[in-house]
C-alpha cells in the first residue's frame, strides 16, 4: 500500500516537473511567438479589411389553411364523374413546407428568374456566377467563362445542369435558411445571406413567390380539376337543353292547327319536352354542384400573408477589426506553440 502511494506521489511529481519544464521551454521562445502574434493579428486585420461584406435578406410569413377537403359542402355528386377523394396537398403540412424551399425544383426555377444586374436583364444564375467570381475561378476546375443560363430557360445541357447543382449546393449548404418559428404556428422565415444586397433581396422575394405559388396550385390541384369537369358538363348539358328547346319549337309549329284526332303526330313534340325536363333537372343539379365545387377551391386555396419582407438597406454582417486581430494572434500562437511542442517531442525521442 504505501508502494502505491509512493508510485503516485512520484508520478505526480514528474508530472509537475515536466510541466514547469515545458512552460519555460515554451517562455524561452518569447521572441518567436511574440512576432507570431503580432503577425497573426497583422494578417486578421488584413482579412477583415478585404473580406465582403455579407447581406442578410429576411422575409417572415404566414401560412393559414383550412383543412376542410372532407367537409359536407365538398360531397360533390359522383355520379358525375368526379373526382371526391380528400386535398391532393395534404403531404404539404407544417414542416413539410419547408422541403419546398430547399427543393431543387423551386431554388432552379428561381435561379432561372430575371434580375436587373449589371446594366441588363439576365438570370439570377447568371449574376450569381459574375458575382461570386466563377467565371474565372470555377469550383472544381471547371470552365464556366462561356456558359449562359437563360431566363425561364425550359431545356437545359448537361453543362447547364451541372452549373445548377454547384450553385444549389453552395446555397443550401452556406447562404440559404428556411426555418419555422414554432411548430404549433405557421410563421416561417426565409432567409437568404449574400455578398451582394440586390441579389439577396431578389432571390429571397422570387424564392418565397414562386414557393408559394406552386404551393397553392398543388393544394387547390384537385378541387380545380373536379370544377372543370363540372364547368364541361353544364356547358354540354346546357347545349343539349337548347337543343332540345328548339326541337319542341320545331315540332310544335308542324302541329299546329293539326286534326285532334291525329295524336300518333304529337308525339315528336311529346319527346322533344320530356328531354327539356330532363336536361332541365340535371342542369339545376349541375349548377348546383358546380356552386359547391367553387366553395371547394376557396377553402382549399391556403391563406398566405407575407408578415416581413427585405427592405433595402439589408442588414450586414461583417468581421470586426478587434475581433480579426484577436482571432488571428490567438490562432498563430496556438500554432506556433504546437510546432514548438511537437518539434521538442521529435527532437528528444530522437536522442
Amino acid at each position: 500500500m504505501e508502494d502505491n502511494t509512493k508510485d503516485t506521489e512520484i508520478s505526480l511529481k514528474e508530472l509537475i516537473l515536466n510541466m514547469n519544464e515545458w512552460r519555460k521551454y515554451i517562455f524561452s521562445k518569447w521572441l518567436i511567438l511574440t512576432v507570431a502574434i503580432i503577425s497573426g493579428g497583422f494578417l486578421g486585420l488584413l482579412y477583415s479589411s478585404y473580406k465582403k461584406p455579407v447581406y442578410i435578406s429576411t422575409m417572415t410569413f404566414a401560412m393559414e389553411d383550412d383543412g376542410l377537403g372532407q367537409s359536407a359542402a365538398l360531397g360533390l355528386a359522383s355520379q358525375f364523374g368526379l373526382d371526391v377523394g380528400g386535398s391532393s396537398g395534404g403531404i404539404f403540412k407544417g414542416g413539410n413546407v419547408l422541403e419546398l424551399f430547399k427543393s431543387r425544383l423551386m431554388v432552379q426555377k428561381t435561379l432561372l428568374s430575371e434580375i436587373y444586374f449589371d446594366g441588363k436583364k439576365q438570370s439570377l444564375a447568371n449574376a450569381y456566377l459574375d458575382i461570386k467570381g466563377w467565371r474565372d475561378n470555377a469550383p472544381k476546375n471547371l470552365d464556366f467563362s462561356n456558359i449562359d443560363l437563360p431566363i425561364d430557360a425550359t431545356a437545359l445541357t448537361r453543362k447547364q445542369n451541372k452549373v445548377i447543382r454547384l450553385i444549389y449546393d453552395e446555397l443550401i449548404a452556406n447562404e440559404l435558411v428556411v426555418s419555422q418559428r414554432d411548430k404549433k404556428i405557421q410563421i416561417f422565415n426565409l432567409e437568404t445571406s449574400f455578398i451582394n444586397e440586390s441579389f439577396a433581396k431578389v432571390f429571397s422575394e422570387t424564392l418565397a413567390s414562386i414557393v408559394t405559388d406552386f404551393y397553392v396550385s398543388i393544394k387547390t390541384k384537385k378541387s380545380k380539376n373536379n370544377l372543370s369537369v363540372l364547368e364541361q358538363q353544364t356547358d354540354s348539358v346546357r347545349q343539349e337543353l337548347n337543343n332540345a328547346l328548339a326541337g319542341v319549337a320545331v315540332a310544335t309549329d308542324q302541329t299546329f292547327g293539326l286534326n285532334p284526332a291525329l295524336n300518333v303526330r304529337r308525339i315528336s313534340t311529346a319527346k322533344q319536352e320530356v328531354d327539356v325536363k330532363l336536361n332541365t333537372a340535371i342542369l339545376t343539379e349541375l349548377i348546383k354542384q358546380q356552386e359547391l365545387a367553387r366553395i371547394m377551391v376557396r377553402k382549399e386555396t391556403p391563406f398566405i400573408q407575407i408578415i416581413d419582407s427585405p427592405i433595402l438597406p439589408l442588414p450586414e454582417e461583417k468581421l470586426g477589426k478587434l475581433t480579426a486581430i484577436f482571432f488571428g494572434g490567438f490562432l498563430a500562437g496556438f500554432l506556433v506553440i504546437l510546432f514548438l511542442i511537437v518539434k521538442r517531442f521529435i527532437v528528444k525521442n530522437l536522442q
